[in-house]
């Protein structure tokens, strides 16, 4: 599949995909149907910021996303981009609630030089503008603030983005503006959150605003929100560079909601026969709840699952309490205190290496080290000058060889069952050696 540039949007291929002037742009996943320009007449185009408006396209011009087209405006003709055709488009109207086809105008035709040359121009005149007509509201005392002046694509016509608390009355800021830049002046009221997406910025998570990038619609954010997230109420975490709170916080609330009806209320007493547990606080999306046996302070902290919870909320409602908030599987024994002071001590390695060599070593050769002692005993009871009569002898050597067969069969395992056992040595007469042909006589 090959990828080409269109239309010099900078994107790759799609024509969908696009984000022209970054603001209000809207997926086309109808773009690649063949057809689909064809379905419908409307036309959605774009201005400067966060301004769009719904034209017809009745002199069936072949238009695409990405196109600069020149529009019908109240007076004049105004410039724009199409950022949207076909299908999709009586949706988008459908969405922004514009049911009047008296409303509706019309697409002129695609720009020209001569209509960006005077584009051009008009643009260049708006931070100036914004500026004079700042000084002006400050010298007839408006408690406003004017954020941005955009002015019409034939420059006979300029709109004033101003911000206030309170209502104001600017009838003679209307008069003054007039006078001093000879067009015809339209003021709109905009909040502070799309006064921030005007403007534009990187968040604190370090993306581009969502006031600049995508969102079109704002919906007020309280501080429930946060409290539903157990965020802490900061006031400048929470805020955003709009000085309200962040638009993000509205996000995950739905999802937060639904997982706390599978936890437990907060005010519910856990009663064991430990003692009772009250709630300290809970991971939401996890499902675990962390309990204290103090109500202020953490002390003896317990966490354990809702399904648990639950299980012994109803164990109390039946008048049961159970030994421990922890199931039996999931219970642990406490670890021993650790002593603070002796891991300073000058001596702890000299310690940890005599209990190594002493305690693996003889632990290994234990037996062996019996063993080797048992007969130092028993030689040592023993009579010297071979006092001891043969028989005797050879009667104590065949009692302990079966011994010291079973002691090593101890610390080794059994390489073979089938063994045949030992023969036990008949005394052996003081005179001549049988021939090795002979065999001892069978009692």
């Amino acid at each position: 599949m090959e990828f080409k540039l269109h239309n010099g949007s900078g994107g790759l291929c799609c024509k969908s995909c696009g984000r022209q002037d970054k603001q209000l742009n809207t997926y086309d996943w109808l773009a690649d149907i063949p057809g689909n320009a064809e379905e419908s007449d409307m036309v959605e185009v774009q201005f400067k910021n966060t301004r769009k408006g719904y034209f017809r396209n009745s002199n069936k011009i072949p238009l695409e996303k990405g196109d600069i087209v020149a529009v019908e405006a109240t007076p004049g003709h105004d410039i724009g981009v199409v950022t949207l055709t076909g299908r999709l488009v009586p949706l988008q109207m459908k969405k922004a609630n514009i049911k009047s086809e008296a409303e509706i105008k019309r697409i002129y035709r695609k720009a020209k030089p001569v209509d960006m040359d005077k584009y051009n121009e008009a643009k260049s005149r708006e931070h100036s503008t914004m500026i004079r007509a700042r000084q002006i509201a400050l010298n007839l005392n408006l408690d406003m603030k004017i954020g941005d002046v955009e002015y019409q694509g034939d420059g006979n016509k300029a709109i004033f983005y101003y911000i206030a608390d309170e209502r104001v009355d600017f009838r003679q800021l209307i008069k003054v503006l007039a006078d001093a830049f000879r067009v015809r002046i339209e003021m709109k009221q905009i909040g502070a959150r799309q006064e921030a997406g005007r403007i534009g910025g990187i968040g604190p998570c370090g993306r581009e605003l969502c006031c600049a990038t995508w969102m079109t619609s704002f919906v007020s954010v309280s501080t429930s929100a946060a409290r539903y997230q157990d965020i802490s109420l900061n006031p400048q975490k929470l805020a955003g560079q709009c000085a309200k709170l962040k638009c993000c916080l509205n996000y995950e609330v739905d999802c937060y909601v639904e997982a706390q009806k599978r936890l437990p209320s907060k005010e519910i007493e856990l009663e064991t026969k430990d003692g009772s547990f009250f709630f300290f606080k809970a991971d939401i999306l996890s499902n675990q709840i962390t309990y204290s046996t103090d109500k202020h302070i953490p002390a003896n902290l317990i966490t354990i699952s809702g399904r648990r919870a639950f299980e012994i909320i109803g164990l109390n409602k039946r008048g049961i309490k159970p030994d421990s908030l922890l199931e039996e599987t999931h219970r642990t024994e406490p670890k021993k205190p650790v002593d603070l002071l002796e891991q300073e001590s000058l001596t702890r390695f000299d310690r940890n290496r005599k209990g190594r060599n002493g305690g693996e070593r003889n632990g290994g050769n234990g037996n062996e080290n019996n063993n080797r002692n048992k007969k130092k005993k028993k030689s040592g009871n023993r009579p010297q000058g071979g006092e001891q009569p043969a028989a005797i002898q050879a009667n104590n050597q065949g009692e302990q060889q079966p011994k010291q067969r079973e002691q090593r069969q101890g610390e080794r395992p059994q390489r073979n069952n089938n063994r045949r056992p030992p023969r036990n040595n008949k005394p052996k007469p003081q005179g001549d050696r049988p021939a090795p042909n002979d065999k001892p006589a069978q009692e």
